[in-house]
């Protein structure tokens, strides 16, 4: 039995106290990963950022809100684990500065100052032990094997599941497995616990099996 970390879901990133950057992210399929999961027999925690659906039951479940704070947890979890798959969609950019009290309208435009956030699979990838592994996803509009391939490499992921934007919160998915060197073990489509399904039994023959 591995421990199995998951990241699932967006993170909000706050201009001020009511206000705040996110993206579409439901979350749909870092629960599907969860049970999958579960359904081979591994211990499963999530870290998620806000969503509006269930995880399993058997699941132990972390919320968080913030990109950093995402970090901080996976992290934490990540020393005594055996691998990560990184499903959530976190924040890429940040306010520099955030307002301590609601942005009042002035009639004029209001021009954001953003700074980039901290990557989390690329800040467990450079971290992670000899015996320990991770996946990561890539969600792109253009170029999607060549960019998924480019992550895979530079965020020392061992696989990465590379998807389309048309993905965000919806019921299914199609995805390209990719093992470190770049070549495909699988193309699936279908309900996102179908592709789940598919995307843990690669983890499980060529991870999991592995480095266990």
């Amino acid at each position: 039995m591995a421990h199995i970390i998951i990241t699932s879901g967006p993170t909000r990133q706050y201009l001020d106290p009511v206000r705040y950057l996110t993206n579409s992210s439901s979350g749909r399929m870092g629960s599907c990963l969860a049970q999958s999961a579960l359904d081979l027999g591994h211990k499963v925690t999530v870290v998620s950022g806000p969503v509006q659906i269930d995880y399993p039951r058997d699941a132990t479940v972390i919320d968080v809100i913030t990109t950093q704070q995402m970090l901080s947890a996976t992290q934490e979890l990540f020393a005594s684990a055996d691998g990560l798959i990184g499903a959530a969609a976190p924040c890429d950019y940040m306010p520099m500065q955030i307002a301590e009290h609601k942005l009042a309208k002035t009639g004029n435009g209001l021009q954001l100052s953003l700074v980039e956030t901290p990557d989390i699979v690329a800040t467990l990838g450079s971290l992670k032990r000899l015996n320990q592994w991770i996946v990561g996803f890539a969600l792109e509009t253009e170029d999607i094997r060549f960019r998924a391939i480019v992550k895979m490499t530079r965020k020392c992921c061992d696989m990465i599941v590379s998807n389309s934007a048309e993905a965000m919160n919806a019921e299914s998915n199609s995805v390209e497995i990719i093992l470190r060197g770049g070549t495909t073990i699988e193309q699936v489509e279908g309900p996102k616990k179908v592709v789940a399904d598919a995307i843990l039994k690669q983890i499980q023959a060529h991870l999991i099996e592995k480095y266990s």
